[in-house]
């Protein structure tokens, strides 16, 4: 599967399993989805448990929290991370809130898939990388996966968890994995081991990162797109670098990066959203706080600019293979080769 159909595959699994469980959102239903990720849910599960929404989002969302304060588990989608902000009050006041201001006699189990990230010449309304606004939000849990095996994996996680989820997808992987080589061809995703997704039920644990490659050199953390640039860039460079996928931002797996930054003694943090208050700022911090004695070099942060996301410039933007290179060379110097 690539990523879209892992996805598909996911909503489908928990809307055979859970009654309570509906998709809803702009086109998600008759249409399938802007990038299909919906497609044949509401012909296989009928127009109440998948249906289309209005042009809203904080109907959308509103809506969602009302659903899930009456034991519902809805799964939003917002077509684009771009256009999530008008659903921010109900994001933040009321589905982060409803747990803690009911003492727990309300739950607000919703999953908020978003497609985010650049790569596509989006431009700046469709290219954003907005996951740092809601790891700051007590209540919210922020998933990203990399691969359509964890993307499965980690929604039907989402899905049953009891608190909100935001769910962003980088929709410039949706069909196969980008090593920010622009120029070069793009390969499917069938032409790797994450695309083997089980059709039947499986669990990915939210709070668990993975170690995609072990080093010693340098540690590397990001998440989403960045995953694959970083390892493609590691390669080219020669360098024995640790990549590690986050996964999920909040609940956030501390111990395995505490671990690997006292092995290696270096950290380089990368990821596509703007600069300042994005979330390698936070890591930067944990790992400043945690791993101080054991760190040799500075920590790096290789990010996007504190500007709008150019059009015409994506590739100057987008933290790709010459940043990340420049980069490396500055952390680690002569164990590059």
């Amino acid at each position: 599967m690539n990523m879209i159909e892992a996805i598909n595959s996911g909503l489908d699994n928990m809307m055979a399993r859970d009654d309570n469980v509906v998709v809803m959102g702009e086109d998600v239903g008759y249409f399938g989805g802007v990038f299909r990720a919906t497609a044949g849910l509401q012909e296989k599960h009928g127009k109440t448990r998948c249906f289309d929404t209005p042009i809203s989002e904080c109907g959308i969302i509103g809506v969602a929290v009302g659903m899930a304060a009456y034991g519902m588990r809805p799964v939003p989608e917002i077509q684009f991370a771009d256009y999530i902000y008008p659903g921010l009050d109900q994001l933040v006041s009321e589905a982060a809130r409803l747990r803690y201001r009911s003492a727990a006699e309300f739950t607000s189990a919703i999953t908020v898939r978003s497609p985010f990230g650049g790569g596509i010449f989006g431009g700046q309304t469709h290219s954003q990388s907005p996951e740092s606004m809601f790891t700051h939000v007590c209540g919210l849990k922020t998933v990203i996966p990399s691969t359509p095996y964890d993307a499965k994996g980690l929604l039907i996680s989402a899905i049953e968890d009891n608190d909100p989820v935001m769910f962003f997808e980088p929709k410039r992987i949706y069909n196969g994995p980008f090593t920010g080589y622009y120029d070069k061809p793009v390969e499917p995703w069938s032409k790797f081991e994450a695309s083997q997704v089980p059709e039947d039920y499986y669990k990915i644990p939210l709070g668990k990162a993975n170690i995609v490659r072990a080093g010693e050199a340098v540690t590397i953390l990001t998440y989403g797109t960045m995953v694959h640039v970083a390892n493609a860039v590691v390669e080219a460079h020669g360098v024995d670098a640790e990549v590690i996928d986050l996964r999920t931002l909040v609940p956030l797996d501390i111990e395995t990066i505490e671990e690997s930054v006292k092995k290696t003694g270096r950290c380089m943090i990368i990821h596509e959203a703007t600069r300042t208050s994005g979330f390698g700022a936070e890591l930067s911090a944990l790992v400043q706080e945690r791993c101080f004695y054991h760190l040799e070099a500075p920590i790096e942060r290789v990010t996007g600019f504190d500007t709008p996301y150019p059009h015409s410039l994506e590739w100057a933007y987008f933290p790709g293979p010459v940043r990340i290179g420049e980069a490396l060379d500055k952390i680690v110097g002569e164990l590059t080769s």
